[in-house]
């Protein structure tokens, strides 16, 4: 059997696995439980725009996305020697790096990606190609407007639904795409096709969460009268009346400390416990905390200094860096790369962000780490002043030139080594 022949079955064997497989969904496998537009066990029903308006969901989200957005982006070619070298002579380069399409940034494209990538678990751009096959612009597409489905054949597409406003004269209202036209980059999912937002994924934690801040709101909005009971020694014809004078002329928080007059031998008890005594705070701590875990982010970095300090706050903060951002970015590289590149195009070129600058400590370990590479001989002046951001140094000045200690030889040279090998020498004479 040939190697062609061997190709083609092991492909029709794939075919047909591919064929009885269900097309993606948002939902665990084999589970009837949708986790989208659901209600959750605190009674708030918990949305991807509901959720914004938690400031701890906002802030993470903010953080996270601006974080990669704020990232360099290059497109590196492969060189002769081995090395790499930005291919900014290459079309795809300005669209990563500065204008992804005539009406955004590479910044704004970026964020506005990774903020669908949160919230929905997955993120979407069309890719428009000219007549060649080249990648000639990237728009951003709703992923609560796409679905991605399997033909008759087993092969993935994808529908994107869009309003009349949008194409008026499209009838359907449903455009397929190829995956060929589609950059999709996913969250994390069970089937590696479609990702899980965060935010229905932990709906039950932002609900609690929404439902502690809408408590603390009515309990200022009630200002001096938290909640009470009028008590009248006699018969009240209209208490309605009563109740409503009082919440006019007491309630709300512009009216607290306002001194009442009761008259007619009328007594006011309150009645409502405090938010201390009912651990009101305690709880909406706790619930910010627990939404800085669903995104991985340092809890320092949404406001909450408690368990940070000058001596841990770096390290926090290069954790934020080694584990929750690189695992985003290596998920950015790795569709850019397969969707981007043809074939031929990722034996020469492969994008990269540059995550160097955030990775870097204070200035003092910095050129204390930049002073061992130099005397050691792997790294050049220019080199450093890449890393710094400085002008090179000419090669006639020395810039490129690796450099070591004088002092240092090799081993086979040094003490006894040098004098078995001398005897050894000497006995084969």
């Amino acid at each position: 059997m040939s190697i062609l022949e061997g190709s083609v079955i092991a492909m029709g064997i794939l075919s047909g696995i591919f064929k009885s497989r269900d097309k993606p969904k948002n939902r665990t496998a084999g589970s009837a439980y949708g986790f989208f537009l659901g209600s959750t066990t605190s009674g708030k029903p918990v949305t991807e725009r509901t959720a914004m308006q938690m400031t701890a969901v906002y802030s993470c989200v903010r953080i996270l996305a601006e974080a990669v957005a704020g990232l360099p982006l290059h497109l590196y070619q492969y060189t002769d020697n081995g090395g790499k070298e930005k291919a900014i002579n290459s079309p795809l380069y300005f669209l990563l790096h500065d204008e992804p399409n005539p009406e955004m940034t590479s910044f704004v494209f970026r964020e506005t990606l990774m903020t669908h990538l949160l919230l929905w678990g997955n993120a979407y751009a069309q890719i428009i190609r000219n007549g060649k096959g080249e990648v000639v612009a990237l728009y951003p597409l709703m992923p609560n407007r796409m679905s991605v489905n399997r033909d008759e054949m087993g092969k993935l597409y994808y529908s994107y639904m869009i309003s009349k406003e949008d194409a008026p004269n499209n009838k359907g209202n449903i455009v397929n795409l190829n995956p060929s036209d589609v950059l999709h980059i996913p969250g994390l999912g069970f089937d590696g096709l479609i990702g899980y937002s965060p935010i229905a994924m932990a709906k039950n934690a932002i609900g609690m969460a929404i439902a502690c801040e809408e408590y603390g709101a009515k309990f200022f909005a009630n200002g001096a009268a938290p909640g009470g009971v009028l008590e009248h020694p006699g018969m009240l014809k209209d208490p309605t009346r009563v109740r409503e004078s009082w919440n006019a002329t007491f309630g709300g928080s512009s009216n607290s400390s306002k001194v009442a007059v009761l008259e007619e031998g009328m007594k006011y008890t309150p009645i409502t416990i405090s938010p201390e005594q009912a651990q009101f705070l305690e709880t909406r701590k706790f619930q910010i905390n627990e939404i800085a875990r669903i995104f991985r982010v340092p809890p320092h970095m949404v406001g909450d200094l408690e368990k940070s300090s000058f001596s841990n706050i770096e390290q926090q903060s290069l954790e934020f860096v080694k584990y929750t951002l690189d695992p985003w970015v290596s998920r950015w590289e790795q569709a850019m790369i397969r969707s981007l590149l043809s074939l031929s195009d990722k034996k020469k070129y492969f994008i990269k962000f540059n995550v160097d600058g955030l990775l870097r400590g204070d200035y003092q370990s910095r050129m204390s780490g930049y002073a061992t590479a130099r005397q050691n001989g792997w790294m050049s002046a220019n080199d450093i002043r890449e890393l710094e951001n400085l002008d090179r140094i000419s090669v006639e000045e020395g810039g490129d030139l690796y450099l070591i200690n004088g002092n240092m030889t090799k081993l086979q040279d040094a003490g006894i080594f040098a004098n078995k090998n001398n005897l050894g020498m000497e006995g084969t004479k």
